[in-house]
């Protein structure tokens, strides 16, 4: 076996055991900058913005390690019918070994105004599940092994999630359940397809979210958030942050993610609709070891809405 190839399998088969030991399949997509990324979270955020607005994200985790995760999302999402509806679209691809799977996701809020500028929100959000594996790109012991003569094929498997989110000008909080169905594609020694797809309630996991804005002066705000995910049978797992916003321009944050990374935050707000952030984590399980940490950078642009013009920057 080509040396290539070893470092290949050595890699996801350590990735196996991690994800094994705690750090969890990805079964949601894992973000750093989830804050600024909440269409992949909560269908119940279109539209949040009150103006049409889009993400793009792209994830290098545990970077040098091989077989490694590497995600790329980007999402769309816009007000209807005077703020009362939001509706949403996003993607993702990930690739990790010789896995590749591509998420699209429609998501529809219903957004009932609760105060002056307060809204409190109902989403769903429904799409399918693409996967493939490229065994085609692993060079195999013998040449001319059948298993890896060719990639699997692409198969599809429906999924869809629920959400609620409440948000003013200097706080939200948010709920959701982002897949409900179980759905396991595998392949057994033979190379035959097993898809298993199923509603099991202790398989959801449940997200819980929340954060603020405070001003300390007129060129300094602090904003401390922080999120929960929750399974049954499984440890809670959260994330805790803190951002700094300095002359309405620089984002510089810290985050801890529960047994798993510390993170640096960066950002620049280019203009009160231009974000472009950056964010690195290191890892502090065992895998730090064999990575050179994660890198994560996001670009959000929100445009003008029916004429109207955004004045400050959309905290939430």
């Amino acid at each position: 076996m080509k040396y290539k190839t070893i470092k290949l399998v050595i890699g996801i088969i350590i990735i196996t055991a991690f994800w094994n030991n705690g750090l969890k399949a990805q079964f949601d997509p894992m973000f750093t900058q989830y804050m600024n990324n909440e269409m992949f979270i909560n269908p119940a955020y279109a539209g949040a913005k009150e103006a049409l607005a889009m993400t793009l994200l792209h994830r290098q985790q545990w970077v040098g390690f091989p077989g490694r995760p590497v995600t790329t999302t980007f999402s769309i999402n816009t007000p209807l019918y005077q703020n009362k509806m939001g509706l949403g679209l996003a993607f993702l691809n990930e690739k990790i070994g010789v896995l590749n799977r591509n998420l699209i996701y429609l998501s529809y809020a219903y957004r009932i105004k609760t105060g002056t500028r307060s809204f409190l929100s109902f989403g769903l959000m429904g799409g399918v599940h693409l996967q493939l594996n490229r065994l085609g790109d692993v060079n195999p012991t013998e040449p001319g092994d059948p298993v890896f003569s060719a990639n699997t094929p692409l198969v599809g498997t429906p999924n869809f999630g629920f959400g609620m989110y409440f948000n003013t000008d200097k706080f939200y909080a948010s709920f959701s359940i982002p897949r409900m169905l179980d759905d396991n594609i595998t392949y057994n020694s033979a190379g035959t397809l097993i898809k298993n797809v199923s509603f099991k309630l202790k398989s959801w996991h449940y997200y819980l979210a929340a954060g603020r804005m405070f001003t300390i002066s007129d060129n300094f705000k602090l904003k401390p958030h922080a999120m929960m995910k929750v399974a049954i049978n499984s440890p809670i797992e959260f994330d805790i942050n803190l951002d700094a916003l300095i002359i309405e321009k620089l984002w510089l944050g810290v985050s801890y993610r529960s047994k798993a990374d510390i993170s640096a935050l960066a950002g620049i707000q280019i203009l009160p609709t231009l974000l472009i952030s950056y964010s690195y984590d290191y890892q502090i399980t065992p895998i730090r070891k064999f990575s050179g940490g994660s890198h994560e950078i996001l670009v959000s642009y929100i445009f003008g809405y029916k004429g109207k013009k955004i004045i400050s920057p959309r905290y939430f």
